[in-house]
């Protein structure tokens, strides 16, 4: 294979995939008005009803928990001010 024939195809070839390059973004351009792509959601996805509800029981559960843990704590805790 001459070598010279070889760089002349690939030389074409890079043409060809320049050319389709250029037709895509043109397409994307007049479609979307930039040629960045769309931007997915951001954040946290949102929940539907049920997943709320179950997730508002669990977290009442753990509050009321770590309330009741609290206020034991509170009672047993010693004295931290010595009298004097």
């Amino acid at each position: 294979m001459d070598i010279f024939k070889a760089i002349e195809q690939l030389k074409e070839e890079r043409q060809r995939i320049d050319a389709v390059i250029e037709h895509l973004e043109a397409l994307l351009a007049g479609r979307t008005g930039q040629l960045t792509p769309p931007r997915g959601r951001r954040g946290r996805k949102s929940m539907g009803e049920e997943e709320r509800v179950v997730v508002s029981e669990r977290m009442k559960a753990y509050w009321a928990n770590k309330r009741k843990i609290g206020k034991a704590r509170v009672r047993s805790a010693p004295e931290t001010n010595p009298p004097g």
